[in-house]
C-alpha cells in the first residue's frame, strides 16, 4: 500500500473524523498502556511511552490505514518472564533486537508466511495468555500483600492461596466498582470508554471514602514523571546479543503474528487490504525506536484498532493523533495518575483477558474432536503451565504432523488400462483376463512428498518385483513433488533402465517438470519418454514392445493385441474386438 493510496481523495472532513477517532482511541489507550506495563513487571509510564511512540511510527510507516499499535495483553507473560530473568534494561535490548528481526521479515517479504500459523495454535496460545493475565490480576483485585512475584502459573496460584488471609476489603470494593462500570458502560454509555470511566470513578471513590487504604501506582512505583521520555542507545555486546536472542525471537514472532492478525481484523471491518510486509517494516521500526526512549515491545492492538474504525477513522492520521494524545496526557496529567489504585486496574485487565480468550472459537474447535482439538488443547495447556515458547513450538509440531498425516492419505495410485468403448484409461479395466504383462500403466493423483512416499513405495514394490517391460506413469494430477518423491522415482527409473525396460511419463505439471530438470531425473528418463498426452505415451509403448512375447498372449489389453498375438484365430480376433466394442473386456 503506497503512501498516496492511503491518503487518496483525503478531505478536511476525513481529517476531522481522524482527529475524533484518534482522541477517543488515545483516551482508551491510556489506562490499558499503564495496566499492561504494570502486568509486564515495569513502571506504568513505560507503557505510555510505548503507546505514544510506537503508535505514531506504525501509523506513519505500517501497511494498514487503521492499525493502532501499543503494548498488548499478548506480550504480558513473555515480557514479565524477560523482566524477571534479565531485568528491565535487558528487556529494552531484547525489544530492540526483536524490532530488527520484524523489520527484516518485512524487508525480505516473509509477512505472508507468518499468517500460515494454524488457527488451533493461535487460539490455543491466545487463550493461554488470557488465563495467565486473568490469574495475574487476582492478587491486585483482592489487595493481597506479601506475595513473591513468580513467573510460573502454578507458583503464582500457590502464592495467592498462601497469602489469601491478607485480603483487603477496601481493594475488593474498589475493584468491584471498576469491574461493574467496565462491564455496564458499553451498554448504557457506549460513547464513553468503559475502562477510562471505571478507572476514574473507582479512583475517585477510593480517594474520597477510604484514602490510604489501598495500594496505588504512586505507593507501589512512585510518582509518574510528567515529562517526555529521554533518549538512550543501549550498550550492545556480542555476548549480550547471544544471551537475549531467544527472548528477542519470541517477542518478534509474537509481535509479527499479533500485528498481522490485527491488520486482518481491520481489513474485515473496512473491506480494505493491508500490505503485510510493509506492516512488518513499520512494526519493526517502532520496536527499534521505542526501546531507545524506555518503551517496551509493541504490536498491533486488535481492540484499539477496532475502536479506531468504529469511531470513523479514515487514514493513519487517527493513529498519529492517538499517540499525540497519550503524550499530552502524560505531560499534563501524570501527577494525578499516581493516585490510581492497582485494584482499579485489575478488572480492566481481567475484562481484556476475558475478551481475548476466544472462548467461543475454543469451544467450537474442541467440538470437532479432530486432530485440531488435540493441537488446541496441547498448545493451551503448555502455554499456561510451562511457557508460550513451548506451547507454540509443540503446537506447531503437532499441527505439522497432523497435516503430513492428512496429506499422505490424499495420494492415490491406481493401475489402469484403456477402455475400448471411449479410449479412456480406467482402473476397472484392469482384470485378470485383460492385463498386459509387458505394459503397466499407473495413474498418480495428489502430492508426492515425504509424507506420501511410503504409500507410493508400497505400490511400486510389486512393480519392481515383476519388472515390466514398460512402466507408464500418468502424472497430470500430481501438482507437487518434493525431493523425497523425486528420489523414489529415480530409484524406480534406475531399476527399469533401457534397453530391457523403459519408464514413460505423461502429463507432467510445471512444478514436477522443473524439479525433474534441476535434479537430472528428466535426463535419466529421457526427454523422448515424456509425453503431454497419455495416448501418445501408449502409442510409443506399443511401438517398443517385445513382439515375441506377444505371440500367444490372450490378455488383449489393447486394440492392437489381437494383431500382435498373431496366433489368435480370425474368429477369436473378431470375438475379442466385439467384446471390447461392447465394453465387456
Amino acid at each position: 500500500m503506497s503512501g498516496s493510496s492511503r491518503f487518496a481523495n483525503y478531505t478536511f472532513t476525513h481529517f476531522q473524523k481522524d482527529l475524533v477517532a484518534g482522541l477517543i482511541v488515545g483516551i482508551v489507550a491510556i489506562p490499558l498502556a499503564m495496566a499492561f506495563a504494570i502486568a509486564s513487571g515495569v513502571r506504568p509510564e513505560y507503557g505510555l511511552y510505548t503507546s505514544a511512540i510506537a503508535g505514531i511510527i506504525v501509523s506513519l510507516f505500517g501497511g494498514s490505514r487503521f492499525q493502532i499499535a501499543g503494548p498488548t495483553g499478548a506480550f504480558v507473560p513473555v515480557l514479565l518472564g524477560v523482566v524477571m530473568q534479565f531485568g528491565y534494561e535487558k528487556l529494552l535490548i531484547a525489544g530492540f533486537l526483536a524490532g530488527i528481526m520484524i523489520f527484516l521479515l518485512g524487508v525480505f517479504k516473509l509477512g505472508r508466511f507468518i499468517k500460515f500459523i494454524p488457527r488451533p495454535v493461535t487460539i490455543g496460545f491466545t487463550a493461554g495468555i488470557a488465563v495467565i493475565i486473568f490469574s495475574g490480576q487476582i492478587a491486585n483485585f483482592l489487595g493481597l500483600s506479601g506475595l513473591e512475584k513468580e513467573e510460573a502459573f502454578l507458583l503464582n496460584l500457590k502464592e495467592i492461596l498462601i497469602n489469601i488471609h491478607t485480603v483487603n476489603l477496601y481493594s475488593v470494593l474498589v475493584a468491584a466498582i471498576s469491574l461493574f462500570i467496565v462491564i455496564l458502560a458499553p451498554k448504557f454509555m457506549p460513547k464513553i470508554p468503559g475502562a477510562l470511566l471505571g478507572l476514574l470513578v473507582s479512583t475517585l471513590a477510593a480517594y474520597v471514602f477510604f484514602p490510604n487504604q489501598v495500594s496505588t501506582i504512586g505507593s507501589t512505583y512512585g510518582a509518574i514523571p510528567n515529562e517526555f521520555p529521554g533518549f538512550e542507545f543501549p550498550q550492545l555486546t556480542m555476548s549480550l546479543v547471544i544471551e537475549l536472542l531467544p527472548a528477542a525471537f519470541v517477542i518478534a514472532m509474537l509481535g509479527g503474528i499479533e500485528s498481522l492478525l490485527s491488520a486482518l481484523v481491520a481489513d474485515g471491518m473496512t473491506n480494505s487490504k493491508h500490505n503485510s510486509n510493509k506492516e512488518l517494516i513499520g512494526q519493526g521500526l517502532a520496536n527499534m525506536v521505542t526501546p531507545l526512549f524506555g518503551g517496551i515491545p509493541a504490536t498491533g492492538a486488535i481492540a484499539r484498532t477496532a475502536t479506531n474504525i468504529k469511531n470513523g477513522a479514515a487514514s493513519p492520521i487517527s493513529g498519529v493523533t492517538h499517540g499525540v494524545v497519550v503524550l499530552l496526557v502524560l505531560v499534563v496529567l501524570a501527577p494525578y495518575a499516581s493516585a490510581i489504585p492497582l485494584a482499579s486496574m485489575a478488572p480492566i485487565l481481567m475484562v481484556v483477558a476475558w475478551n481475548m480468550s476466544e472462548r467461543k472459537e475454543f469451544a467450537h474447535i474442541l467440538k470437532t474432536k479432530t486432530m485440531d482439538s488435540l493441537v488446541l488443547t496441547v498448545t493451551f495447556l503448555l502455554t499456561v503451565f510451562i511457557d508460550l515458547t513451548t506451547g507454540v513450538g509443540v503446537g506447531l509440531l503437532l499441527a505439522l504432523l497432523a497435516f503430513v498425516k492428512l496429506m499422505s492419505g490424499t495420494l492415490k495410485v491406481s493401475k489402469v488400462l484403456p477402455d475400448p468403448a471411449d479410449k479412456l484409461v480406467k482402473p476397472e479395466m484392469v482384470r485378470q483376463d485383460s492385463n498386459c504383462p509387458q505394459i503397466n500403466i499407473y495413474t498418480l493423483e495428489g502430492p508426492l512428498f515425504f509424507g506420501s512416499t511410503e504409500r507410493f513405495e508400497a505400490e511400486m514394490e510389486e512393480i519392481l518385483h515383476a519388472k515390466p517391460k514398460i512402466l507408464l506413469l500418468r502424472m497430470s494430477k500430481v501438482s507437487f513433488i518434493d525431493t523425497s518423491g523425486e528420489a523414489l522415482l529415480t530409484k524406480i527409473a534406475k531399476q527399469l533402465k533401457p534397453p530391457y525396460h523403459h519408464v514413460l511419463i505423461s502429463g507432467l505439471q510445471p512444478q514436477p517438470k522443473e524439479l525433474f530438470e534441476k535434479t537430472g531425473f528428466y535426463q535419466l528418463v529421457g526427454e523422448e519418454n515424456s509425453f503431454s498426452r497419455t495416448g501418445d505415451a501408449i502409442d510409443h509403448a506399443l511401438s517398443i514392445l517385445d513382439v515375441q512375447r506377444c505371440k500367444g498372449c490372450k490378455q488383449f489389453a489393447f486394440d492392437e493385441c489381437a494383431v500382435l498375438s498373431q496366433q489368435a484365430p480370425k474368429s477369436e480376433q473378431v470375438k475379442q474386438n466385439r467384446k471390447r466394442e461392447l465394453g465387456l473386456v
